[in-house]
């Protein structure tokens, strides 16, 4: 296995901002708290790093991991071993203990079996948790909540966060709630403490303050998405709660009042409806987009699948609306706490009959915000169904991310007509292609001329709207609808790719969360003597800059969360010329991407194909 972290310390070596660790709890016991406490001192320390809560879909009692990962080289993927490991789970401990990489460190809860660690040299460290809580006055129902904070004080004065930052941080949880964050920051501090009298560093592992990160922000996925499509002038939004969509629309929630109200009335311009299930979510946000709302909903895979009849009918009488998905674990109700990326190819061709939708494919939190706005923009100018396609990781998971910017753009509206011009139209229809490039006008509720009334329908229609069966009708409207849809690629955001400093005669390819993975995937090859190129996919249909990717390299390596390979499956029938240059490699895992497996995979196909050096 590739050491992705750094070597194993020798002597009297110090490893600064470099560390994996991760804390292993049980779910339900309050745990999340103290872990953001020490994810967010990092942050404030200047210190670029990750956090990944890896959790049961049960409410309590299933074990639960936080993965912190700081990298003094920028590296913010996930590692498949720890550095440190704080254990507080006796279910999992003697398991938890054997991610550890020799010379790594094991703080555990002393009333815990220590478990027994052989052919590697680990630091240990035990932790009197419970000796440490009866000299704390808190309530007995709070006491296996409140034991958290001396984790989090044992471990910050171990490691060297400085007993500021933790009460900074501390301070900033309970903002608005200044006992609370003094008693807790009492029990931190007795932990920090114990640890200062009690304990000898004996390990190599130091966290050093760094100026701070400015412009930087700690946020999730499904926050930004929701932020960005209310700064896209987002009107309406129907959703029905699944995990991991749910806090997507919760964030919109919490923020429409905030940045969608009438200065004038008081009252909101954005409506956001819970219905009774995915099947009327999509109903709802049809009509809302047909009315001519900007309207979205949220969900992910299950939910997808309930309300396919909805998009396929959007598709068809052409009217715009955006789809968040996250996704998770698959196939029905598969793994809904794990990360996936398995829902690619139920989206692109989703409905029966020729249809093919647009998909955006969000790779950062930046990406997530942008993405938001972006694709109301286009399902309104071109009248379609839009796609977001994010997943768990992405999507729940805290990162480190610049401020986001406001769009500088002006909202994009499409073809809307009102009375003066649709006056001006001798023959309009609904569907009727005034302007060759495939896309109608559209009238919504509201316009008063007598021209604007059509009537919708799902079954076949003429370009007035009007029913008919005859087959060159039929043709004629299913060309046109093609015609406009393949002109979307040109407003699509194209793949970002990153050069090898050297020419390279293979390529990377990913999508979404896996990004941070396969940046340092790349970069680890290149240690390994195999220079490839990196680039990510960030909407379908693709654009003619994939294609000249694919076709400029030898092999072209299709990583993916998935069975199947789904993208490059995709990528296949679409630059299916160059098919034979793409070979998959997929993990189903349901944990995020590492960026050693990832090489580790390409490294084994290169020597397979007896081009390894």
């Amino acid at each position: 296995m590739l050491d992705t972290s750094h070597k194993s310390p020798n002597g009297n070596e110090r490893i600064v901002n470099e560390v994996c660790m991760a804390i292993c709890t049980v779910n339900g016991s309050g745990s999340a708290t103290a872990n953001n406490i020490l994810y967010r001192a990092l942050f404030r320390m200047g210190i670029l790093t990750s956090g990944k809560n890896i959790f049961p879909s049960n409410i309590k009692g299933l074990p639960t991991w936080f993965v912190i990962r700081a990298s003094a080289r920028g590296y913010t993927g996930r590692l498949a071993h720890d550095d440190v490991v704080v254990a507080m789970n006796g279910a999992t401990i003697e398991k938890d203990a054997t991610y550890l990489r020799n010379g790594g460190v094991l703080f555990y809860a002393d009333h815990l079996e220590k478990p027994e660690i052989a052919d590697k040299e680990v630091i240990v460290y035990p932790m009197p948790i419970k000796a440490l809580m009866k000299q704390v006055d808190v309530p007995r129902n709070l006491q296996s909540y409140m034991e958290n904070m001396l984790y989090v004080g044992i471990v910050s004065q171990v490691l060297r966060i400085p007993e500021e930052i933790l009460k900074a941080t501390v301070d900033h949880q309970f903002r608005g709630k200044p006992a609370i964050a003094e008693s807790n920051f009492n029990i931190v501090k007795l932990g920090f403490q114990y640890a200062l009298e009690n304990l000898e560093k004996k390990d190599h592992f130091y966290l050093e303050q760094l100026p701070e990160l400015k412009d930087y922000i700690l946020t999730d996925g499904n926050n930004a998405g929701a932020l960005g499509s209310l700064y896209g002038g987002l009107q309406f939004c129907a959703w029905y709660p699944i995990t991991p969509a749910t806090s997507l629309v919760e964030s919109a929630i919490e923020q429409v009042g905030k940045l969608r109200k009438d200065p004038k009335t008081g009252k909101n311009t954005c409506v956001i409806l819970q219905v009774e299930d995915e099947l009327a979510a999509a109903g709802a946000t049809l009509g809302a987009g047909w009315a001519g709302l900007r309207a979205m909903t949220s969900t992910s895979g299950p939910g997808i699948s309930l309300m396919t009849e909805n998009i396929g009918l959007a598709y068809f009488t052409e009217t715009p609306m955006v789809i968040w998905d996250v996704q998770r674990v698959g196939p029905s109700t598969g793994l809904p706490t794990r990360t996936a990326q398995g829902d690619l190819s139920m989206l692109y061709t989703l409905g029966h009959g020729d249809t093919k939708h647009v998909i955006l494919i969000p790779g950062t939190v930046t990406e997530c915000f942008e993405f938001g706005w972006r694709s109301l923009d286009i399902a309104e100018k071109y009248q379609t169904p839009i796609f977001v396609l994010s997943d768990l990781d992405l999507g729940m998971n805290t990162w480190v991310t610049k401020r986001f910017e406001y769009p500088n753009q002006p909202i994009e509206r499409g073809k809307i007509i009102w009375e003066e011009k649709l006056e001006k139209f001798k023959d309009w229809g609904r569907y009727k292609d005034l302007d060759g490039d495939g896309i109608p006008y559209r009238t919504v509720i509201g316009n008063k001329s007598e021209k604007a009334a059509y009537f919708t329908r799902g079954t076949g229609h003429d370009e007035y709207g009007n029913y008919s069966e005859d087959p060159k009708n039929w043709t004629d409207m299913l060309n046109r609808i093609g015609h406009k849809l393949n002109g979307v690629v040109k407003d699509l955001p194209g793949p970002i790719i990153r050069r090898a400093k050297a020419d390279a005669d293979i390529g990377i390819i990913g999508m979404g969360s896996t990004h941070d993975a396969m940046v340092e995937a790349q970069d680890l090859l290149a240690e390994m003597g195999i220079q490839a190129d990196y680039m990510r996919v960030r909407a379908l249909p693709a654009n003619t800059a994939v294609r000249e990717f694919v076709a400029s390299h030898a092999r072209n390596y299709v990583v993916e969360l998935n069975r199947d390979g789904q993208l490059r499956q995709i990528l296949s029938l679409e630059i299916s010329e160059y098919s034979e240059k793409l070979i998959s490699i997929s993990e189903i895992g349901g944990l995020p991407l590492t960026a050693a497996w990832t090489a580790e995979s390409v490294f084994a196909k290169e020597k397979r194909n007896g081009k390894n050096r």
